[in-house]
């Protein structure tokens, strides 16, 4: 069979639904400025689904940052990859900046979160190795496990004692093959909003040998005293083997970064593959995010609106009845039962009679008769953002437990 034929008979499980979701449900087009309120095909919706968790994507002093950067370097500077051509003092100093902030030895810029990650995942272990993992960890470490060539063990999310009981087994395997043990883990998980247990591994240490990394893209910037993440939130940083995050989240930018000790942050530098063979990050992002974590190591005002906010929203979704689940982060699930076609018709009357914008997740990426709505706090969100989307999903959940939703497919759009 021809490949593109077969590709074309089955566009898997969400891309059979583009025809009606695409431009709506799927790759959606907000307008304007980035912020709690933007345009949706013309009209103004509170919006829901940007991790703006600081609201610095609009502040005046980024905005500021990034035009003088851009202004004076463009975007090409500097050309090629940080190994050949394209390293600078200012690189260094994110660096530098970024390692005094987690209080690690030292810290290696990445171009993307999701590369990244996998590129670390690839560099660390060998085939003689075993990496064990949280069953929820997020699609980039799956993506970067699917690289590793050993052993991997799964453990049922947070479960202390199935993780213990994985790591018994990892190392019966290496005391015959001579590897070791990577155990990754999330510092808050992005779909449920749950903290990892990061403390209560870091104990198991005391037991097992292994070595952890810690994907801290949501708890970087929103949890800890001075926001360094869940590491510090859960005064287990120093534990921490290697703190992994992205800029893409908190700092409303591009890149990410590994802190760690010295000797390892050196072996990365010199042997991830999608760091090595990639293009620098351009001077533009380096001087914005170097002016962003300024902003998030010095006005911890920013941080406290979040939280004022995320414990109204999350405050308020529980006195009115909807589950949550065990959220203890920003992250705002709320757990549903419909099936597709109710989810999203109920979805389309949200952001067309509510002016609610909001992420809706289905089947397959949770089981079938099940919905999340995932809603992400802000710093810029203001009360009467809050109290609108609260009475709006009271009156859209009426509706859906009323069977109002039900409908024999995807609604147009």
């Amino acid at each position: 069979m021809d490949i593109f034929e077969k590709l074309l008979q089955n566009l898997g499980p969400i891309g059979q639904h583009s025809d009606r979701a695409h431009g709506y449900f799927a790759f959606p087009k907000l307008e304007g400025e980035i912020g709690a309120r933007m345009k949706f095909r013309g009209k103004e919706k509170i919006v829901w689904s940007l991790n703006n968790y600081l609201g610095l994507a609009n502040h005046p002093e980024v905005r500021q940052a990034d035009a003088a950067a851009a202004k004076q370097y463009g975007l090409a500077t500097p050309m090629g990859a940080r190994m050949m051509s394209g390293s600078t003092d200012l690189h260094d100093q994110l660096e530098k900046e970024l390692s005094e902030f987690e209080k690690k030895e030292d810290t290696v810029l990445l171009n993307f979160g999701y590369q990244g990650i996998m590129s670390a995942i690839d560099a660390l272990v060998g085939r003689h190795d075993v990496v064990v993992y949280d069953a929820e960890c997020h699609a980039s470490i799956i993506d970067g496990l699917r690289l590793h060539q050993g052993k991997r063990y799964v453990y049922k999310h947070n479960d202390i004692e199935d993780c213990e009981k994985q790591l018994k087994r990892a190392e019966a395997l290496i005391a015959a093959s001579g590897g070791g043990i990577l155990l990754v883990t999330e510092g808050v998980f992005g779909m449920a909003g749950d903290q990892g247990k990061l403390k209560e591994i870091v104990d198991l240490k005391h037991k097992f040998n292994f070595r952890l990394l810690v994907d801290d893209a949501h708890g970087f910037g929103t949890l800890g005293k001075t926001g360094a993440g869940v590491g510090e939130e859960q005064g287990c940083q120093d534990g921490i083997d290697l703190y992994f995050s992205t800029f893409a989240k908190s700092m409303a930018s591009i890149g990410a970064f590994i802190s760690g000790p010295v000797g390892i942050i050196r072996y990365l530098r010199y042997n991830m593959r999608s760091q090595i063979f990639a293009k620098s990050l351009p001077m533009p992002l380096v001087l914005g995010n170097l002016k962003r974590l300024q902003l998030l190591r010095e006005k911890r005002e920013l941080k406290e609106k979040l939280w004022h906010n995320v414990e109204k929203l999350q405050t308020g979704l529980r006195e009115r009845g909807f589950n949550i689940g065990h959220t203890n982060s920003p992250v705002t699930p709320i757990y549903l039962q419909g099936d597709i076609p109710e989810a999203t018709a109920m979805c389309l009357d949200l952001r067309e009679n509510y002016n609610i914008f909001c992420s809706i997740v289905v089947y397959p990426v949770i089981p079938k008769g099940q919905i999340i709505y995932r809603l992400i706090p802000t710093a810029a969100h203001s009360d009467e953002d809050i109290e609108q989307t609260l009475q709006a999903f009271s009156e859209t959940k009426e509706k859906l437990d009323a069977k109002a939703y039900a409908v024999a497919e995807i609604p147009m759009v």
